[in-house]
């Protein structure tokens, strides 16, 4: 037998270290080739360290959250054969999950209805061998939603990579146990002492950080303006009905995109990004959309690029597909990158008014809240009108406060006067 020893490997761009995120194997597991070992997040990304070896796991080089250096020892492995010393740098990363920018929430999360709170699951679904102190593999948000549910996580088999548990495990666990759902009333009001200490590594940490970074360097102000969208939306409810199923359906955020095109034209200080170092302010003409988009491992934002070039449904597409590639963790380093100004919003729970941070070096960014039906004076008359706030916030080091709120009410007038989003 030989032992096979892993280094990090170089995964480019210049980074001379790395953060370890998660092991997916423990010393005495048996792996193959191309299995993944460990998750390692780099500035920009979340990468996968997959096994160039057949063999047995005898030493791990590292614990989670502990920052390495490029050619240290990431895990040695006893694989067959002679017994010299083998060492070798890990094969190419096999998968990325990019870090995600700065932003204050999704444009498109999954509305959440509001419930009764549930009783804790007790004797739901199979139990899963694990030992007391075994932690499962489980997103931030599964860990939450299991919370929410009253579901120990420990007994919940999971079917994701290397066993992580999944929101569709917990709703089979849940669904499984049905029949033995007869715990006593009480156990819904039993005092509970647990506690669970939960590290900030990865993907959360970077998360952090930037938006850390992001209130300390840039001056922030937000800006709130309430809209009538109750022609947009009758315009929109129009062309899906007349072409939604050639065409694909129509959500809001495509006319939002095309508001932003049309108002940049008249305030281009608005698509730029400010280098503070250098202390230079750069105006694009490319309009790059970030669109805020929550994933289980962490907020990302993909970019609409060149949606100055973009029709309704072209646009309507790409927010779609890039939404869709940020959650499955299959995004790219290029469409997460390079934005020019950002939308962002909680969805059907987007409140009143938020106050949203921006995604540096960006110097603005535009929260939707949620659209509500309220009384309205409209000449006169008392009407139910389809009303939405935006809450912008503005990096005040170089973009005046009247400039934008004279670019919200753009925004405004465009929303409320559709015909003139797409009058040239």
């Amino acid at each position: 037998m030989g032992t096979h020893v892993i280094k990090m490997p170089d995964i480019g761009e210049g980074i001379a270290e790395v953060e370890l995120s998660q092991w997916h194997v423990k010393v005495g597991d048996l792996v193959v080739e191309d299995q993944v070992l460990a998750d390692v997040m780099t500035d920009k990304a979340m990468v996968d360290i997959p096994s160039p070896v057949h063999g047995k796991v005898i030493a791990l080089g590292g614990q989670p959250g502990e920052v390495m250096a490029v050619g240290s020892v990431l895990i040695s492995i006893e694989v067959e054969g002679a017994g010299n010393l083998k060492e070798s740098a890990a094969p190419a990363p096999v998968k990325e999950a990019p870090i995600a920018p700065k932003a204050e929430a999704t444009i498109e999360s999954k509305p959440v209805a509001a419930a009764a709170p549930r009783p804790a699951a007790v004797c739901q679904g199979p139990m899963v061998a694990r030992e007391a102190d075994e932690r499962p593999l489980a997103s931030p948000a599964v860990r939450k939603h299991a919370l929410d549910l009253g579901i120990q996580l420990r007994l919940v088999r999971g079917t994701g990579p290397a066993g992580r548990v999944l929101h569709e495990d917990l709703e089979a666990y849940l669904a499984q146990g049905q029949s033995n759902a007869s715990a006593p009333a009480a156990a819904a009001y039993a005092q509970r002492h647990d506690e669970e200490q939960i590290p900030v590594i990865g993907m959360r940490r970077k998360i952090a950080q930037r938006m850390q970074d992001a209130t300390q360097r840039a001056a922030h102000f937000s800006y709130v303006e309430e809209i009538d969208v109750t022609a947009i939306e009758e315009l929109r409810a129009h062309l899906n009905e007349k072409h939604g199923a050639s065409r694909g359906k129509l959500t809001l955020l495509p006319f939002l995109v095309r508001a932003l095109v049309v108002a940049l034209r008249d305030f281009p200080q608005m698509n730029a990004r400010y280098d503070d170092e250098a202390q230079v302010i750069t105006r694009l003409g490319a309009v790059h959309v970030g669109v805020a988009t929550q994933s289980d491992v962490g907020l990302m934002v993909p970019v609409v690029r060149h949606a100055e070039a973009r029709s309704l449904w072209d646009s309507a597409a790409e927010i779609s597909r890039l939404a869709n590639a940020a959650r499955n963790g299959k995004a790219s380093r290029d469409e997460l990158s390079g934005s020019t100004i950002t939308l962002t919003s909680l969805g059907a729970l987007g409140g009143i008014v938020s106050t949203p941070v921006l995604n540096l070096p960006e110097v603005a960014i535009v929260g939707v809240n949620k659209i509500v039906e309220r009384p309205m004076v409209v000449k006169g008359q008392v009407v139910i009108r389809k009303m939405m706030n935006l809450s912008s916030s503005f990096d005040h080091r170089v973009v005046d406060g009247m400039d934008a709120a004279l670019f919200i009410q753009a925004i405004r007038g465009l929303l409320e006067q559709p015909a003139t989003l797409f009058v040239e």
